[in-house]
């Protein structure tokens, strides 16, 4: 099946939408508090609105309060919900990992939703229930919409030697957890600030952001903190706003068009870098800046290439906090892939590789550019076992041809690669070459994107970029 995220997706582009239109029959906008109310009320919000909804959230609370009955509704209301709208459960769950898994049997296999909204307060193997089947989402909760959220939300925490907000650590986590791209996190809206930093975390996780409508929050601030780079990644859910409007057909697509003409100019006059690029990595592109890891002039390369542009990452070792940063850049790559050990390339990627294994504790090993002759005359250094992946680190990636004397070895080993994660590709054919061989590069950084970035910041003499983008050119 396809991975939740995926399916919303694909629902967001076809109806051109954010919105996530709310299933609440409040007692007060009942003719009578019964459960045959409530479905004819929900019944009458999917028909009036699913051109214009990307998803649907019923919450569990307006259903269980009206007894077995109201729990028979809302099965018969999911099963209503047009197949190709994801259904989101407002149910807010959170238990120990054996009673998770009749929450997750309850919502998903019983109930029929696509996805629910859950606690992190239990720790990972609460959520493992949930996130088992990709084809079904999960909402985490992060920094919720109400007031009082930051009792315990905003609360200081250590995370990695570092001083950081709980919901920043949740997002954090939320990030290494999406391995299967179906778990997301709530933050509401009403919190523009906080989206702004989780969003700095969590670059790539969809985001179900309450509190646009009845409670008041700014749609553009939102909008502005939340917008991913490619002008997604937002599950907007509005429920009074829109069933009590006089016409809930006009109120969701007077909604959706609001939504889609601040994210249009939102993306529009951002620009390219500052959309694409988060606080840390900005942070990382000028440290390597300032450590001296980038020159300009006439060089050649390991590939025999002339260059305009040198990248010494050797230089790091002598700037442990750019290195610390730069082991961090590459762990959200890393935490979608699936591999046993780390393998940093000598000489460069070694220093890397190991700060890595320090911050996320995966084990490393390192083939030896030449085999010892004496001792164990080792090809590869470190504790592996036959049969066990590993994915290959480097600092930089050019042609790629540098990368298959160490694949080899690893190979021989009998270690399996598939994947290969640099600092940089320098765009010069590394990516297809490695393909076309069976390998998937993943590069937190094109030299591009630094040009861009420096050139905006200033940085450079615009005639150094216009040489290095020349000579991209040329390579491509």
């Amino acid at each position: 099946m396809e991975a939740f995220f995926s399916q919303l997706e694909k629902r967001v582009r076809k109806v051109d939408s954010l919105l996530c239109v709310g299933l609440d029959p409040h007692k007060d906008d009942l003719p009578e508090f019964s459960a045959a109310a409530a479905h004819r009320f929900c019944l009458d919000l999917i028909a009036a609105t699913q051109d214009y909804a990307a998803a649907y959230k019923p919450n569990a609370a307006f259903f269980e309060v009206l007894g077995p009955e109201g729990w028979a509704v809302l099965k018969e209301i999911i099963a209503a919900v047009p197949a190709e709208i994801p259904v989101v459960l407002d149910a807010k769950r959170g238990d120990i990992s054996s009673t998770a898994a009749a929450y997750a049997q309850s919502a998903f296999g019983t109930l029929g939703a696509n996805c629910i909204t859950i606690s992190p307060y239990l720790g990972y193997d609460s959520l493992e229930p949930f996130l088992s089947d990709p084809s079904r989402g999960v909402f985490l909760l992060c920094k919720t919409s109400n007031r009082g959220s930051g009792d315990l939300q905003d609360l200081i925490v250590q995370s990695d030697n570092e001083e950081t907000r709980l919901y920043e650590q949740v997002a954090r986590l939320g990030q290494k957890w999406n391995t299967s791209n179906n778990l997301g996190l709530v933050v509401g809206a009403t919190h523009p600030d906080a989206m702004k930093a989780i969003r700095t975390q969590a670059p790539d996780l969809w985001l179900l952001t309450p509190g646009v409508g009845a409670q008041g929050a700014d749609l553009r601030a939102a909008l502005q903190a939340g917008l991913r780079k490619d002008g997604l990644g937002m599950l907007i859910p509005v429920s009074r706003a829109i069933s009590r409007a006089a016409d809930p057909a006009g109120a969701a697509r007077e909604l959706r068009d609001q939504i889609n003409q601040a994210r249009t100019e939102i993306v529009k006059s951002t620009t390219k870098i500052e959309t694409a690029f988060s606080k840390t990595q900005a942070e990382l592109a000028d440290g390597l800046l300032e450590a001296g890891c980038v020159r300009f002039g006439e060089f050649t390369l390991k590939s025999g290439l002339k260059s305009p542009v040198y990248i010494d990452l050797r230089q790091l070792v002598t700037y442990p906090q750019v290195l610390k940063k730069v082991a961090a850049a590459y762990i959200p790559l890393l935490a979608k892939l699936e591999y046993d050990r780390l393998a940093g390339l000598p000489y460069a990627a070694i220093p890397i590789a190991t700060a890595i294994s320090l911050l996320n504790g995966q084990p490393m090993i390192y083939p030896r550019k030449e085999i010892k002759e004496y001792g164990t005359k080792a090809a590869i250094e470190g504790v592996y076992r036959t049969g066990e992946t590993a994915v290959l680190i480097d600092d930089l990636a050019t042609t790629g041809g540098a990368k298959f004397e160490a694949i080899d070895k690893l190979v021989e080993a009998g270690l399996k690669v598939k994947d290969v994660v640099v600092l940089i590709d320098r765009q010069s054919g590394a990516a297809e070459t490695l393909a076309g061989n069976g390998y998937r590069l993943h590069a937190v950084f094109t030299l591009s994107e630094l040009l861009d970035y420096w050139e905006q910041k200033k940085q450079l003499p615009i005639e150094q970029i216009e040489a290095v983008r020349n000579f991209l050119k040329e390579q491509q």
